[in-house]
């Protein structure tokens, strides 16, 4: 799989400088932790789930939550266990038959569900890659990853976990260290277990009775925000004992009266399609996503939970790396930059400081490996029109 896989190779010649690289589910955790892009969130009682994840990986999803536990109701958790014991089945003898999915992960409501599903789920257990953990802390958090544990022996087959953190003793100031703290613990332990961390941020407002709305992101909740900001903190580090963390996720709402002016500016959707873009973007409240998109990166998330096939396409054409960054960068990590210094960027705006910037750098590249780098003359706009059909 890549990403825009799905569009024609000479449209993705013509917008790439460097093409994204394949992957598979057996790449390097870190190439996987770095691609996993938009992961799309489906409830797993979907009658034709098999159809579903196929269809969406034809139109670029690269990895998608089957979710037992907050997206369906209490009592259709036996149903939609027996439901995803069928479907992969069917969606193996689809693989087997050329069809390419995405990376597979299960969300679990309890750690007996891990082992009990690897079990059920008989060979087919082979498209799976892991297993989505809810309201993790350290004392939840152990029984989950020594299931998991158990899970891969049994299998002998690499599962992974991501963890949601999402508790409210994750928000309360007079527990956040504490369980920050122990959260840390626990995935350090099973370091080569764990793929990424995502963030709860519904349950985050849910704690004070609070949901933002699409004029405003994640960031302009103050509460939310300073909790992201301690995550990354502690388990987002870019020394080596930091993980990946990913966008919360953006909650859709059609359009309703606007209380702010919009925030895409007109200039970069002149041509073509791109005005009605524009209009379109805006009518359905997605500048607000773009904007929160771009929050993410700059405070140290990569990649984003989706709830609708819509947000796909905005996130990975957000996450590839712009013909500037990927100068930078490449000129901030070349052998003979190793003794430090500062040199003027290729573009001449900007100073790239070598010692400062080199973990910016090489994040960087990690992602270009990822998503690739649009030529110098592509933006956003050409790369999210580009996967949109018609």
């Amino acid at each position: 799989m890549r990403h825009f896989g799905h569009i024609a190779p000479e449209v993705r010649e013509r917008l790439f400088h460097e093409e994204p690289r394949d992957f598979t589910a057996d790449s390097p955790p870190r190439m996987l932790a770095a691609g996993l892009g938009a992961t799309l969130y489906s409830p797993a009682t979907r009658p034709r789930l098999a159809d579903d994840v196929l269809k969406q990986a034809g139109r670029g999803v690269v990895s998608m939550v089957l979710c037992l536990e907050d997206s369906i109701h209490d009592s259709e958790v036996p149903d939609a266990e027996a439901n995803l014991v069928r479907q992969f089945p069917e969606l193996a003898r689809r693989v087997a038959a050329g069809a390419e999915p995405p990376l597979l992960f299960i969300r679990v409501r309890n750690p007996e569900q891990i082992t009990d599903l690897v079990a059920r789920l008989g060979s087919s257990v082979e498209l799976l890659s892991g297993f989505v953990l809810p309201k993790f802390t350290e004392e939840r958090g152990v029984p989950f990853l020594e299931a998991l544990t158990a899970a891969e022996a049994a299998t002998g087959r690499r599962l992974f976990a991501m963890p949601v953190l999402e508790s409210p003793d994750l928000l309360y100031l007079e527990t956040r260290a504490e369980t920050l703290a122990g959260i840390g613990r626990t995935v350090d332990k099973y370091r080569d277990r764990v793929l990424a961390l995502r963030l709860g941020v519904t349950d985050f407002c849910s704690a004070y009775g609070l949901r933002r709305p699409p004029d405003m992101t994640a960031y302009d909740v103050q509460i939310v925000a300073s909790v992201i900001a301690d995550v990354v903190n502690l388990l987002g580090r870019a020394d080596g004992t930091g993980f990946t963390v990913t966008g919360p996720v953006w909650e859709y709402f059609r359009h309703q009266e606007r209380m702010f002016k919009p925030q895409l500016r007109r200039s970069p959707f002149l041509e073509g399609r791109a005005d009605d873009l524009r209009q379109a973007l805006i009518r359905h409240d997605m500048d607000g996503l773009l904007r929160e998109i771009e929050l993410d990166r700059a405070n140290g998330l990569l990649g984003k939970t989706c709830i609708h096939p819509t947000h796909v396409l905005p996130v990975h054409a957000l996450s590839v790396v712009s013909h500037e960054e990927y100068s930078d960068a490449r000129d901030i990590v070349r052998p003979e930059r190793g003794g430090g210094g500062v040199l003027r960027s290729a573009y001449t705006n900007k100073m790239n400081e070598v010692k400062p910037h080199r973990a910016w750098a090489e994040r960087t590249l990690r992602r270009a490996e990822a998503f690739g780098v649009a030529r110098e003359d592509v933006g956003f706009v050409e790369l999210l029109t580009a996967g949109i059909p018609g």
